[in-house]
């Protein structure tokens, strides 16, 4: 009878784990039935092993198979205008730093399946908020670092040259045109967050022209971040969606009121000034201003503008996603979110 109690004890948590676990999914729509299935075509593959081959015949291939993408491919990732396709792809194949770079582009990438998996279910969440939204080819390319993530007439390129891991030999071969801070988040993991923000900021969200204060542009930024936060897998880090590291978000979280009493202090949301603003909404190393010892995670403006749009979104639970990234009143957003973290 005792070993009896001690089973349905053990079986009534075990229910109500299952139940905690069960709410915690339930939060998130069923996208189950959308019928998507995203595939990568791997134009970087069929590039090099095209090497050997007529370059004639393989330029008709893939200027049938790739259309714009190939021809932006060839003019303005790898060459310029002024040079025929076939000679742009002789230079190419003859150029031995391509084919190191390709070889181990191979090494990390030999497929993309666990991206494809990423990147269906991502766009099956956008399918479902946005039924209308066009889901465009998405093509992986290597083209010498010159471009990570273009968008172009029904494509979204994915330069797997730039995702190649934070220590790749090759990122501290270029480090004085692209500084560590940047290649660091050159890693797989980041491939596809990438899509969905470079999706949302070229297909889906632009940002309007009278957004000039730095409240604004704070709000906007947020936005894009809590919409990555409803249609990327939940296991993608925060730390991951706005690019800091582990120590970066650590920092935004510990002085979360601190950065708050900094902008209003200063008079800083409602700046116009490109030059004053700019550097609260950059990418770099640190944000200038607040922090000692340069310790201080970079893009402060748009880390606030997501706590106040997840702010918002927690006080006002009937707002829909679409709803939230339709409004453009920043000021509304701001006081509806009652946002007001303590200091430290």
């Amino acid at each position: 009878m005792k070993y009896n109690v001690k089973h349905r004890q053990i079986y009534l948590i075990f229910l109500f784990a299952a139940a905690l676990i069960s709410c915690k999914q339930s939060k998130r729509p069923d996208v189950s039935q959308i019928n998507l299935n995203i595939k990568i075509e791997r134009f970087d593959k069929e590039l090099f092993a095209a090497r050997d081959k007529n370059t004639g015949q393989t330029n008709i291939a893939f200027l049938n198979k790739y259309g714009f993408f190939y021809d932006d491919y060839i003019h303005k990732m790898i060459g310029s205008p002024e040079y025929s396709n076939e000679e742009v792809l002789n230079t190419l194949f003859k150029d031995q730093a391509y084919s190191d770079l390709t070889k181990e582009v191979d090494s990390v990438y030999p497929n993309l399946k666990a991206h494809e998996e990423g990147l269906t279910e991502t766009f099956k969440y956008i399918k479902y908020y946005y039924p209308k939204a066009k889901v465009p080819k998405i093509i992986s390319f290597v083209s010498g670092f010159a471009y990570q993530m273009p968008v172009g007439d029904n494509y979204l390129g994915i330069g797997l040259d730039m995702f190649l891991g934070k220590d790749s030999k090759f990122y501290t071969a270029i480090v004085q045109s692209v500084p560590l801070y940047l290649s660091r988040r050159f890693t797989p993991e980041y491939i596809v967050p990438r899509v969905a923000e470079t999706y949302a900021h070229e297909e889906l969200f632009a940002e309007p022209d009278e957004n000039r204060t730095l409240l604004s542009k704070m709000i906007f930024q947020g936005k894009i971040l809590y919409f990555l936060d409803q249609v990327l897998p939940e296991n993608i880090a925060d730390s991951v969606k706005i690019g800091y590291t582990k120590d970066q978000l650590q920092w935004a979280q510990n002085f979360e009121g601190d950065i708050w009493a900094y902008f209003l202090e200063n008079s800083f949301l409602y700046e116009t000034d490109y030059q004053k603003i700019q550097v609260f909404l950059s990418e770099g190393p640190f944000t200038p201003g607040l922090g000692e010892k340069r310790e201080s995670a970079p893009k402060l403006g748009v880390w606030t503008g997501w706590q106040i749009v997840r702010k918002y979104m927690a006080e006002n639970p009937k707002v829909t996603l679409q709803q939230l990234m339709a409004d453009h009143d920043t000021q509304k957003i701001l006081n509806q979110s009652k946002y007001k973290p303590k200091q430290k």
